[in-house]
């Protein structure tokens, strides 16, 4: 999608623009076990991503291209972004368990948001952000492997698909969004 196309979508009166991820009515808990809703994140370029904390294959190689990303944004523009990993199985992604797992990743700190919700709010959100998910065991899931970028009014500005790929483009994006 054009930049220039999604920032005319943009109201100077503070409404919501249409296609902003901040109308839809979800509910979500971070990993501090606080309850939020994507409304909340206003204001901030978001990086997000769906994964499972359990995941062996395609979450790990997600979540180290997450970091790649957030190791590229310039220092001044970090405090204008949001890593947000959503997880895919809110059964076991509780909020202990994202915490658990943002330290083990060296993600616990205010940059990176982990969030966990009903199936109902993980499937819309899933579709909005066109990732497939499919539980193909008790533990195990096929899944889309997406990064999105949101502008600050919620607006889908930016994907990034498939594992390792150059994210020159993604970063670019960012930094782009950041500036606004």
């Amino acid at each position: 999608m054009d930049t220039e196309l999604a920032n005319t979508s943009i109201k100077n009166d503070g409404e919501i623009p249409e296609m902003s991820i901040f109308n839809l009515p979800s509910k979500w808990t971070n990993q501090n076990n606080e309850n939020i809703s994507l409304l909340d994140l206003k204001g901030d370029v978001l990086v997000m991503v769906m994964i499972y904390t359990t995941c062996t294959s395609a979450c790990p190689r997600l979540v180290s291209d997450m970091r790649n990303i957030e190791r590229q944004i310039p220092d001044e523009q970090k405090n204008n972004v949001k890593l947000v990993f959503v997880s895919i199985d809110p059964i076991t992604d509780t909020p202990t368990r994202l915490k658990e797992f943002a330290k083990e990743n060296q993600m616990d700190s205010d940059q990176f948001i982990f969030l966990t919700g009903s199936v109902e709010d993980t499937r819309e959100f899933a579709a909005v952000l066109a990732v497939s998910y499919k539980q193909i065991s008790p533990k195990d899931f096929s899944h889309s492997n997406i990064i999105s970028v949101f502008n600050k009014e919620g607006v889908l500005m930016h994907q990034q698909e498939g594992l390792g790929v150059d994210n020159a483009e993604t970063v670019a994006k960012i930094i782009t969004e950041s500036n606004y």
